[in-house]
């Protein structure tokens, strides 16, 4: 038990709260991302959920969060337990590795030997004493030297998720589930995805990481050693009065590059990637097809409505429906609809084509269309 404690008590939680959501459009704006809504019917936003499920395994005092500028207040407002050194400001988006990268060399600089877990500020995550569970079994995994990340037990052949292809058993004392990670999958079409579930050895990419920081750092280094020299000067000024100009000169040269790319695919290539299997629920909400789902069970025949104040008459309709107006919605026998009405922009689209949304925030951003964005 007391090693168990040594390695709690040597953890930190860091969440990249980033992006703007783009699939989920009109809702997630540059003001106002994904991460900052209420889409799980919990009544409070997906960032403070995140913290709630984390605060048990790190503590308020050991939760970092990686934000842009221009969310630091609405971030604050939300978690009002934050501790001001554990907030972390992009001057502008520069991807995971280095969101995750400089909170790793940032907390390894102020205590070495620091085993950090990043987990997205944005996902819905159920049963939260199994993820616990999972995450102290990957946090073993880590303090033995691998790069771990978290695979979800697939449900169904989902073609929105990317896959991991579990390897053999990595024989870690206290980490029984671990496994080696053989692969890294793009999102399948529906019959490799029906494959993938079948074989039984293909889990569900979540994008959780769990490391201890210095060897994630080293990993960024192998692939991306320029990158690695940019985050370790951030981390030696950063709690400096020299900060700001640093950032200013080295943030924006830094390479826009997923964390995937850098450090989870070398490693599974080296041998250096563990995955423990998690058997909660999980669902990175990435479109309105998948909120639909959230709310109606995974019952088609059913409407999902969000709003505080929505204004909906249904008739023999589903889908689901987001209301931020005053203005009275009615649906008569339509299927698998989407619905998103704010005071300054509609989207009408179904469930089949909820993944050809990110193409129209590209098209108004093409077009000078950026005020709606």
């Amino acid at each position: 038990m007391s090693a168990h404690n040594d390695l709690l008590g040597r953890f930190y939680s860091v969440i990249p709260a980033g992006g703007i959501g783009s699939r989920l459009w009109p809702l997630s704006r540059a003001d106002a991302p994904k991460f900052l809504h209420d889409l799980s019917g919990s009544g409070q936003s997906l960032l403070r959920d995140t913290w709630d499920r984390l605060v048990p395994l790190a503590g308020e005092q050991r939760i970092m969060v990686v934000t842009g500028r221009a969310h630091r207040a609405a971030v604050e407002r939300q978690l009002p337990a934050l501790a001001d050194e554990n907030v972390v400001l992009e001057s502008e988006p520069r991807e995971s590795t280095a969101a995750i990268g400089l909170a790793a060399a940032i907390l390894n600089r102020r205590e070495p030997g620091v085993i950090i877990g990043s987990f997205a500020a944005d996902h819905v995550i159920g049963h939260p004493e199994q993820f616990r569970d999972v995450v102290r079994e990957a946090m073993i995994t880590a303090d033995a030297g691998y790069i771990t990340t978290i695979g979800i037990m697939p449900t169904e052949p989902s073609i929105g998720f990317g896959y991991i292809h579990a390897g053999k058993p990595l024989g870690v004392e206290g980490a029984p589930g671990a496994m080696f990670v053989d692969s890294f999958v793009e999102k399948p079409d529906l019959k490799t995805a029906e494959r993938y579930v079948t074989s039984g050895t293909y889990l569900w990419n979540a994008g959780m990481f769990i490391s201890r920081a210095d060897v994630l750092l080293e990993q960024i280094g192998r692939s991306r050693p320029d990158m690695l020299a940019g985050l370790m000067e951030l981390a030696e000024a950063w709690d400096t009065p020299r900060r700001g100009a640093v950032v200013d000169y080295i943030w924006p040269e830094l390479e826009k590059i997923a964390i995937d790319y850098t450090v989870a695919e070398p490693s599974a290539k080296e041998g250096k990637l563990a995955v423990v299997p998690g058997t909660f629920s999980w669902d990175d909400v990435g479109d309105f097809a998948s909120i639909a789902k959230l709310h109606s069970g995974g019952r088609k025949s059913e409407l999902a409505i969000l709003g505080k104040n929505a204004r909906i008459l249904s008739d023999s309709s589903s889908g689901v429906v987001v209301s931020n107006s005053n203005r009275v919605i009615s649906l008569i026998g339509v299927e698998d609809i989407i619905v998103v009405d704010t005071p300054d922009a509609l989207l009408v689209t179904t469930s089949a084509h909820a993944q050809r949304v990110k193409a129209v925030v590209d098209a108004l951003r093409l077009s000078g269309s950026g005020d709606v964005l």
